[in-house]
């Protein structure tokens, strides 16, 4: 069984005012990061490929280091705003980037793959956006709203229930977008 890919950005482990700043639902610091955990483990496997798309934590090296330790998957790291602490252990990551260029085999396209382009800030064009290659995102906790004439998504956790999305929710989520190549015949 080949392993799944899964996309995520801002957890913001360790950051208290996040909880307020982003709105979000829970009691306390340890209460948010252990339901963080909680989630991301209960999606990705040991052996899941995970592409963070930046603000990992917040936190001390030493309590990121341990936090990192405890998540599943194998994760390769797109540099956010707040990498500080995250950068002090680079060997959990499989890769660190500032901007990534990701083909996945998708029988389902003419090419027989989906190229996404990951960055931890929504652009409002990218390489390749015009044929149909997707976007990912992260940084804005929700607060763009969504263009559903762009193939673009915040992957942030304040967006997915504070859960990553796999390759599979976000090409569903794709699918329902009102794109139309700019260059393709019009009747």
């Amino acid at each position: 069984m080949k392993p799944n890919i899964f996309f995520t950005a801002d957890h913001h482990f360790g950051h208290e005012n996040i909880i307020k700043f982003s709105e979000r639902p829970f009691e306390s610091l340890e209460h948010m990061n252990e339901e963080l955990i909680k989630r991301w483990n209960e999606k990705i496997g040991t052996q899941d490929t995970v592409y963070h798309l930046g603000d990992v934590s917040l936190g001390k090296p030493d309590f990121t280091r341990e936090l990192l330790d405890r998540l599943n998957g194998n994760i390769h790291l797109i540099k956010g705003n707040h990498e500080g602490a995250a950068l002090t252990y680079p060997k959990r990551f499989e890769s660190i980037r500032d901007y990534h260029e990701l083909r996945i085999d998708e029988p389902e396209n003419s090419n027989g793959k989906q190229k996404i382009i990951l960055f931890h800030y929504a652009m409002r064009t990218w390489n390749g956006s015009h044929r149909g290659t997707w976007q990912l995102y992260g940084h804005s906790h929700g607060t763009l709203p969504d263009d559903e004439m762009a193939l673009s998504i915040d992957v942030g956790v304040d967006c997915h229930h504070f859960y990553p999305v796999s390759y599979e929710e976000v090409r569903e989520m794709m699918k329902k977008k009102k794109w139309v190549p700019p260059f393709a015949p019009r009747n």
